[in-house]
């Protein structure tokens, strides 16, 4: 039995026909117009640089005779044009809007290195670009072409920084790079900075083989370095780590310091068993939701008389970071949950994991900081006429 077709089905079939007709023919007449166009152009510069037409005779000129046309593959976002190139005995004619060795036009430059920067991996970056322009693009070719943003990178670590700074966040994130000895950690140290008034910027990253004080003194010191004095620096929020601590005391010795509170209460639960998990947890967070700081110390004494027998290095671990973390008790209580933990940062490294999940692992250290750089950049622009609006109200 013959199989029925529906009037949808026809209309579905003839409005993809169309679609393929319409698009096809319209990509291939472009294609072409433009490969008429810069041959002309071409054609046109020989022309004029000889005196006269092809067709025309004239006076033997000094620099040769016409010498015919070369071919030359030009990648547009219509697809990869084989223009021909006139030429003389001694001078070639590129037209107008190809340079000398370019292959590509430079929104298909652009293409490419926003691909990579993105997210997506030097190999599947070829395969997008040739969907649209037909050419195969080499991991190779795009790790050239992003090689144009290490200017932009220096730009953006020698950039000078004005001291109005009221409020430092200090944190790392690790990435993978592919080294001669296999597969290997580089930390990436990043400063985050808010005003009084809320506008917020990334201020400078760094990357080490670590996160000791003498790595994020580094950092600190290119921020000192750079114009961030500290006069007006009022708290400093950090993960937790030792070295980045006494970092702080070394370059910004006037400025509190608060300890991220989500960091610390992840090193404090993974060390509890099951069985009292919650309770811990209900107990601890009791110290941070406190309505201010004397109530949170008393929370914190009655934490210890409970878990000490219990879990005594967690304890003494809280006692000893105790002032560390309740520093944020001294501003103002609308800012109090934006102070006490580095989460305003962390949002940040969820777009750097984001874009870099797909790569699995660096190519080299310059792509790092390719990438990273591209990525505050651009929160950096989103976040230039926008403020938080908890810091406008402590304005």
């Amino acid at each position: 039995m013959a199989k029925i077709i529906s009037i949808d089905e026809h209309f579905q079939h003839f409005l993809n026909d169309l679609k393929d007709s319409f698009w096809g023919d319209l990509e291939q007449k472009t294609r072409l117009a433009w490969k008429q166009f810069f041959e002309a152009d071409s054609e046109r510069m020989r022309n004029l640089y000889m005196g006269y037409e092809s067709y025309e005779r004239g006076p033997r000129p000094a620099a040769g005779y016409r010498n015919g046309y070369y071919e030359r593959d030009f990648v547009t976002r219509f697809g990869t044009l084989r223009l021909k190139i006139a030429r003389t005995r001694g001078k070639s004619f590129l037209p107008a809007g190809v340079e000398k060795f370019q292959r590509r036009a430079p929104e298909v430059a652009m293409l490419i290195r926003e691909a990579f920067l993105r997210g997506i991996s030097t190999r599947q970056v070829g395969r997008v670009v040739a969907t649209l322009t037909g050419e195969v693009v080499s991991a190779q070719t795009v790790s050239n072409l992003t090689r144009d943003l290490d200017g932009a990178v220096r730009e953006f670590h020698q950039a000078l920084l004005k001291d109005e700074w009221a409020y430092l966040f200090l944190d790392g994130v690790a990435l993978k790079v592919r080294r001669p000895a296999g597969r290997q950690h580089v930390q990436m140290l990043v400063a985050y900075g808010v005003r009084q008034n809320g506008t917020r910027q990334l201020l400078g990253f760094l990357r080490t083989k670590g996160e000791g004080q003498a790595h994020w003194e580094a950092l600190l010191n290119d921020l000192y370095r750079r114009g961030l004095k500290g006069d007006k620096l009022l708290l400093i929020v950090t993960d937790g780590c030792p070295g980045l601590a006494a970092a702080i005391q070394t370059v910004y010795p006037r400025a509190a310091h608060q300890r991220c509170w989500v960091h610390k209460m992840r090193n404090i639960l993974e060390k509890v068993r099951k069985r009292d998990y919650d309770a811990v947890k209900v107990d601890a967070q009791a110290i941070y939701l406190a309505k201010g700081r004397r109530q949170a110390e008393a929370a914190a004494r009655a934490f210890c008389r409970r878990w000490r027998n219990e879990y005594a290095s967690v304890v003494k671990q809280l006692e000893r970071d105790l002032p560390e973390l309740l520093a944020f008790f001294a501003f103002p209580k609308h800012l109090w949950r934006k102070l006490r933990t580095t989460n305003i940062i962390e949002r940040c490294f969820v777009e750097v994991r984001r874009r870099t999940r797909p790569m699995v692992c660096f190519v080299n250290v310059q792509s790092v900081d390719r990438i990273i750089y591209s990525i505050f950049h651009r929160f950096n622009l989103e976040w230039k006429n926008r403020t938080l609006r908890v810091f406008t109200q402590a304005a």
